[in-house]
């Protein structure tokens, strides 16, 4: 069975530039390790319960095998924000103060185009449409793919919008069989081979236990007040035969 690897606390040292892709704001961040990671800011707009997202996704990514850069707890001190010419910027890191997250910069990676030379075998796609779908991720289409091609790999990164019934107050019993039709938009779904067969080697690999241990890994006060178990009721129940959402990135794939 997958396991799970408890993540590493670093402590930001330098903000060393604002990469102004999406709504977040994330900035390229030196740490005490002589790190650089991507950091994503809990000050941002798409609040804390994004970065539980990501780690929610990311590391059941991980668990499954897939790509993931490394993602760690980074210590943000407000003072960091201070040189920054920039208002908004000083801004958001003084309102991120504590911890947030970070993601493992890839020197040097491409943001992946389909065609371009580096598309993922159809049962990696097959793997990964499985993935979206199982934790309602919507934000990996063909405009904002969120995938990067990293020596000659492709590597997944961005799962903010995962669980995005989150933002409303997840209800297991009432959300974990709704239909996702948005998956139909998956940048992969055209080059993935059978989502069943996806479904098959993934599915068994992911029980409760180890979703406890993942949902485990998220700060609690990135929930905001939420009930970290029902995170874990809700994804166990996405899982309960028939899986509907197999069915539907079937469906979309035209099988």
């Amino acid at each position: 069975m997958p396991t799970v690897t408890a993540l590493r606390r670093v402590a930001a040292t330098r903000y060393v530039t604002p990469l102004r892709e999406g709504g977040s704001m994330p900035g390229l961040v030196e740490a005490d390790d002589d790190g650089l990671y991507v950091v994503k800011f809990r000050g941002a707009g798409q609040g804390p319960r994004a970065l539980a997202a990501e780690i929610v996704a990311g590391e059941l990514a991980r668990a499954l095998g897939l790509p993931v850069p490394e993602q760690v707890l980074a210590d943000i001190d407000p003072a960091l924000g201070r040189a920054e010419p920039d208002p908004e910027i000083q801004e958001l890191v003084a309102a991120s103060a504590g911890t947030n997250l970070g993601v493992d910069f890839l020197p040097g990676a491409l943001p992946y185009a389909p065609g371009a030379g580096c598309d993922p075998t159809p049962e990696l796609a097959a793997d990964v449409v499985w993935l979206d779908a199982f934790t309602t991720n919507v934000d990996r289409t063909a405009q904002n793919p969120n995938l990067l091609v990293w020596h000659g790999r492709m590597w997944l990164i961005d799962h903010g919008a995962a669980l995005y019934l989150q933002h409303a107050g997840l209800r297991p019993l009432e959300q974990a069989r709704r239909p996702f039709p948005q998956i139909a938009e998956h940048v992969l779904l055209p080059c993935a081979g059978s989502i069943a067969e996806a479904d098959a080697r993934l599915a068994p690999l992911v029980d409760v236990a180890l979703l406890e241990e993942i949902v485990g890994l998220v700060p609690v006060d990135w929930l905001a007040g939420a009930d970290p178990a029902d995170y874990v009721e809700y994804l166990a129940r996405r899982l309960d035969a028939p899986r509907g959402f197999v069915e539907e990135a079937e469906r979309a794939r035209g099988a």
